[in-house]
């Protein structure tokens, strides 16, 4: 897995809010696009070495799979980041506030006295 390019993917794609609403609406088109278009891009004028997701990577970003992500070493701060703002009004106006933080939470709990996946890249 590249660490790097799936970090760089849940960074980009969470500051960017016409970003973030096109992967919330059909993620499959959004990974794609990114793919192709911003993920190679170091700066205005470089291409990254890295120019595309493994198969496994791509369907845990299309699935929103944030269990998988983070086994696989992405950031975990990212994937929280990016998936509470996918989430959080969603699941507050149906739990109250925090219910997607303790999803997300609960969904790693298997983790707990475990060490954590290295994030290094």
């Amino acid at each position: 897995m590249s660490k790097y390019y799936v970090n760089k993917f849940l960074y980009t794609v969470d500051r960017d809010p016409d970003l973030l609403r096109r992967y919330k609406d059909d993620a499959q088109s959004l990974v794609s696009a990114w793919e192709q278009s911003i993920g190679p891009r170091l700066g205005d004028y470089e291409r990254s070495t890295v120019t595309g997701f493994t198969n496994v990577e791509r369907e845990a970003l299309v699935s929103h799979d944030y269990v998988a992500l983070f086994e696989m070493g992405a950031h975990f701060f990212l994937s929280l980041t990016i998936f509470v703002a996918l989430y959080d009004e969603e699941y507050m106006t149906r739990s109250g506030p925090l219910a997607f933080q303790r999803e997300f939470g609960a969904k790693l709990d298997h983790w707990l006295g475990r060490e954590y996946p290295s994030v290094a890249t």
